[in-house]
């Protein structure tokens, strides 16, 4: 299943560079660090303006030249646990403009929802393994640059399974079509992107969305400004069966 790709902007004000995006690095392991720099190099349209093992030293180069966009390990010194979460909540408050990019080599929706918990404008969470693709790295970082949301695939995979497992799940109740439509959703894809991945128009796309939204008893808008806040409701609602479970 391919990473969200185009990803509608959001009704917050963001800064969104002529030239380059400009990047604020974050990971405790050199080596990883390294390597990250070196495929973020092959994208001429993407500057590493700071490069931090920590989260103090993150901050304090986002306080000294704010970045378009933080690309955080999940766990780092000195809290290790959930460092990137709590790097994204700061920078809500102190610098809404910068998107935040959380990687991670676990597959649990309780950070997704954590890291959306005050919005999910401007945020991504991917799967360390994506890293090797610039192509997808590079992706979710434009998207976040301008709003949008992106949540790994594996993960919305892990989430649409546990709920369809759950007995009276809504999801029983959809087609193939809609399980696909619902889980581009929840990735934070634009219906033009949902459309063209399934090969569909983007009016077909909008009439099984209304569909999904209405059989989940969640409001539904096919405006631009609504597409994060649509992730959000989506990966609540498939988070429900793996938390009863």
């Amino acid at each position: 299943m391919p990473l969200a790709g185009e990803v509608g902007p959001s009704s917050r004000a963001v800064r969104v560079p002529c030239v380059a995006l400009r990047i604020a690095l974050a990971e405790d392991s050199y080596i990883v660090r390294e390597g990250i720099e070196q495929v973020l190099r092959g994208d001429g349209e993407i500057e590493v303006i700071a490069s931090c093992e920590d989260m103090a030293s993150l901050l304090a180069a986002v306080e000294a030249e704010p970045p378009d966009v933080v690309l955080t390990d999940i766990r780092m010194p000195p809290d290790g646990e959930d460092a990137g979460i709590q790097i994204a909540a700061r920078l809500r408050e102190t610098h809404p403009q910068v998107g935040v990019v959380v990687l991670s080599q676990y597959s649990e929706p309780g950070f997704v929802l954590r890291l959306l918990g005050d919005g999910s404008e401007g945020r991504a969470y991917l799967l360390k393994e994506r890293v090797a693709d610039r192509t997808e790295l590079t992706r979710a970082i434009r998207a976040v640059a301008a709003g949008g949301s992106v949540i790994d695939p594996k993960i919305v995979e892990v989430l649409v399974t546990a709920q369809a497992r759950s007995e009276n799940s809504p999801l029983g109740e959809m087609t193939p079509r809609e399980l696909d439509v619902l889980s581009g959703v929840a990735e934070g894809k634009s219906n033009a992107a949902i459309a063209a991945d399934l090969v569909l128009t983007k009016r077909a796309v909008e009439k099984h969305i209304n569909a999904i939204f209405l059989k989940l008893d969640l409001t539904y808008s096919p405006d631009a400004d609504q597409i994060s806040k649509r992730v959000k409701a989506a990966l609540i609602f498939l988070a429900e069966a793996e938390y009863r479970s």
